[in-house]
């Protein structure tokens, strides 16, 4: 599956049949922050540290996204949640280029 492919899911009512992380940044685009927070905080890798992070700092709680930011080995982003977003769904779904 490409982003554009992932991106035209959320027409959808419910999310494609993906990995747990890629179904929490689905959640989060349809805008339910908590499922996605559920899904992101159960999970124990990089990979999550980095969703997590994400979630934390769209919620607002910058210390907290530091921390998951820290865990996942990645810089505090400077630019907006929606290419953070994009970056993240690229990476999960290994679409990079």
């Amino acid at each position: 599956m490409t982003l554009e492919e992932f991106i035209a899911t959320l027409a959808a009512t419910s999310p494609p049949s993906v990995s747990p992380l890629l179904e929490a940044m689905w959640h989060d685009a349809k805008g339910d922050w908590h499922r996605a927070h559920a899904i992101a905080q159960d999970l124990d890798d990089g990979a999550a540290a980095w969703v997590h992070a994400y979630l934390h700092r769209k919620e607002g709680d910058l210390g907290n996204a530091a921390y998951w930011y820290r865990r996942a080995r990645r810089p505090l982003p400077t630019d907006g949640l929606e290419a953070e977003w994009g970056r993240i769904v690229a990476g999960l779904l290994g679409d990079l280029g």
